[in-house]
């Protein structure tokens, strides 16, 4: 789910925070810091979260009469 309400804090999707090459932060308040670290004023920016990939679909154990009315 993308839009919890129990959001674990991280700079990585909060809203003052910048991505810096080699996997920094910049964030507006605290100046250059670790992506899973964040402070009292993280706001959250749903649009920053990248989702978890989804699990790939097995159809090695289905057969034909499966797919058949």
């Amino acid at each position: 789910m993308l839009f919890q309400k129990n959001i674990e804090p991280h700079c990585t999707y909060c809203a003052k925070g910048t991505q810096l090459e080699g996997g920094k932060i910049l964030c507006g308040r605290r100046g250059v810091v670790s992506p899973e670290w964040s402070c009292r004023s993280f706001k959250y920016d749903p649009l920053k979260r990248v989702p978890p990939a989804p699990a790939a679909l097995d159809f090695s154990r289905l057969k034909d009469e499966d797919f058949t009315l």
